[in-house]
C-alpha cells in the first residue's frame, strides 16, 4: 500500500501547479486510467469472446486495486508514518471523507455535501448511459436469436426428414427440430429477462460510492465511465469491420457478374 500511496502522491505533485488542492484527486483519475489501459487487451479479448475467463479477468484484477485505494484513504498511518493523502481534497471535501461525514458538515447542500452530490450525479449519468446501452444490446441479441430461429424453421420441411437406421419405431420426423425450437425459445426468454435486470445493476455503484471514501468513489466513477466508453468503441470497430467485409463481398460478386 505504501507503494501506491507514494505513486499517487508523486502524481499529485506533478499536477499541483495546474490543479492546486485538487491535484491528488486528478492523480487518482489518472492512475485509474493507467490501470484500465493496462487491462485493455483483456477487455478486448472479453468483448470478442476469446475465452470464457477473459470476461471475468478485468473485473477480478481491479478488485485488489480498489481494495488498496480504499485502505489508502481509510488508514491514518501508512508504513508507520502519517498518511499524507488524507490531507488532500477535492474542492472542499477531503478525499478520505465519506458521505455520512459530509452530511454532518453542513448537510447535503453544504460545501462537502455538494462535492458528493456532484460525484453521485456523474455516477448516475454513467449508470444510465450503461443501462441504455445494455438494453439495446440485449434487444439486438434477442432479435438476432429470433431471426436465426425463424430462418431455421423456414428451412426445415416436415416431410423431408427420414428415419435413420437404428432409430426407435414410432419416432416422428420433426421431433428433434421441435426440441431445438423449444430450447431456443427458452434462451430468448432468459435473454429478455437478463436484458431488463442486468443494466439496472450499474446503479449499484451509487450505493458503493455512498459508503466508501471519496477517493474510492472517484475510482469507481472513472473505471465505470471507461468501461462504458470502451465497450462503445469496441462495438463501433466491430460494426465498421463488418460493414467493410460486407462491402468487400458485394464488390467481389459484382466483379464476378
Amino acid at each position: 500500500m505504501s507503494v501506491f500511496t507514494h505513486l499517487v502522491a508523486e502524481l499529485g505533485r506533478l499536477l499541483e501547479p495546474v490543479l492546486a488542492q485538487s491535484a491528488t484527486a486528478a492523480a487518482i483519475v489518472l492512475f485509474t486510467v493507467l490501470v484500465r489501459l493496462a487491462l485493455h487487451p483483456l477487455s478486448r479479448a472479453a468483448f470478442r469472446g476469446a475465452t470464457p475467463a477473459a470476461g471475468c479477468l478485468p473485473l477480478l484484477l481491479q478488485l485488489p486495486v480498489f481494495f488498496v485505494m480504499y485502505q489508502a484513504f481509510s488508514s491514518s498511518k501508512v508504513g508507520g508514518e502519517a498518511n499524507e493523502l488524507l490531507g488532500h481534497r477535492l474542492f472542499a471535501a477531503p478525499l478520505g471523507s465519506r458521505w455520512t461525514e459530509a452530511l454532518g458538515e453542513g448537510g447535503p447542500f453544504g460545501a462537502q455535501g455538494l462535492v458528493f452530490l456532484g460525484l453521485f450525479g456523474a455516477i448516475a449519468v454513467v449508470a444510465a448511459w450503461s443501462a441504455v446501452r445494455g438494453r439495446k444490446a440485449a434487444a439486438a441479441a434477442a432479435a438476432s436469436a429470433s431471426a436465426a430461429t425463424s430462418a431455421g424453421r423456414g428451412k426445415a420441411k416436415p416431410g423431408a426428414a427420414k428415419t435413420k437406421p437404428g432409430a426407435k419405431p414410432g419416432t416422428k420426423p420433426g421431433v428433434k427440430a421441435g426440441v431445438v425450437a423449444e430450447v431456443t425459445a427458452e434462451q430468448q426468454e432468459v435473454m429478455r429477462k437478463l436484458g431488463g435486470v442486468l443494466p439496472l445493476l450499474s446503479f449499484g455503484t451509487l450505493i458503493t460510492a455512498a459508503v466508501v471514501p471519496l477517493a474510492a468513489g472517484l475510482y469507481l466513477l472513472t473505471t465505470t465511465a471507461w468501461s462504458v466508453a470502451e465497450r462503445i468503441w469496441l462495438q463501433h470497430r466491430k460494426e465498421r469491420a463488418e460493414r467493410a467485409e460486407k462491402a468487400g463481398r458485394t464488390e467481389q460478386v459484382e466483379q464476378m457478374a
